[in-house]
């Protein structure tokens, strides 16, 4: 155990190290994941719209705008520290030579790529809460403070749905063993990413039918759930906890046996 931890340590103290290099460019990446922001903006118009002009109770599929801003501002941190790339970074390794060093060593490849992510994160999280600011100054109506047993249950949640995503992103990524450009499926996953988690917009103004669909895929789990807890809306976090667990417990296996399968096939120079 002290082992594995002092591994760990040394993991993510060189990928943070690595990604402070790069901190420019990541602040970059955070205002590149602007969309429900710009999708609160169109929703608040609505919503102003329905309610007559500058009126601050005007609705929107039953939100109110108070209850949009909020739930925009939530999925804007939530997607922020659930984004994954696994699946550009281990096509570019496969392509490159890369991955055969790694699979001689005594450390799974997707350890590395999990630490990456995990200290791009730290590194992300002053220039997340740098945005938060700013668009509440521009916003103060909507701004509000999390009940602290929420703020704990949305922490977890979006932990989890990080885990989710890092393994959809990873099985997705995996397929490089049978396709060189396994990346043209992620966009696929993409598309249905955007539209089904809650990014474009919160799943109560979809059809019952549609809302049905789309909780039978991980999508609405990584967004939607822990945007509702972090937004202090009423949600069935029960409900929200067993689906990402459930998602993990069918996800990690799949992903693994696939693995197994990909390397045994894996014939680059070096492995």
């Amino acid at each position: 155990m002290r082992k594995q931890a002092r591994l760990a340590r040394v993991l993510l103290a060189t990928q943070y190290a690595h990604m402070l290099e790069y901190r420019a460019e990541i602040a970059l990446w955070a205002l590149s994941g602007l969309v429900p922001l710009m999708m609160m903006a169109l929703w608040i118009h609505q919503a102003d719209t329905a309610g007559g002009l500058g009126g601050a109770g005007g609705a929107a599929a039953g939100l109110s705008r108070v209850d949009l801003a909020r739930y925009f501002l939530s999925a804007f941190v939530v997607r922020q520290f659930t984004i994954a790339w696994v699946v550009f970074s281990f096509e570019e390794d496969a392509l490159q030579g890369r991955l055969s060093p790694m699979l001689l060593q005594p450390l799974h490849p997707l350890w590395r790529y999990l630490s990456a992510h995990l200290a791009e994160q730290a590194t992300r999280f002053p220039f997340v809460m740098g945005l938060m600011v700013l668009f509440l100054m521009m916003v103060p109506w909507a701004f509000w403070i999390p009940a602290p047993g929420r703020l704990v249950q949305t922490v977890l949640a979006t932990g989890l749905a990080f885990a989710v995503n890092f393994l959809v992103q990873s099985l997705i990524a995996v397929l490089c063993f049978w396709s060189e450009r396994a990346s043209a499926l992620e966009r696929l996953h993409t598309l249905a990413m955007l539209f089904l988690s809650g990014l474009m917009a919160p799943l109560e103004v979809f059809p019952p039918a549609v809302r049905q669909v789309a909780s039978w895929t991980p999508f609405p789990w990584i967004i939607h759930f822990p945007a509702r807890l972090l937004a202090g809306a009423e949600v069935n976090v029960g409900e929200g906890f067993a689906a990402l667990l459930g998602w993990l417990a069918l996800l990690l296996p799949l992903t693994l046996l696939l693995w197994r399968a990909g390397v045994r096939r894996y014939a680059a120079m070096g492995a």
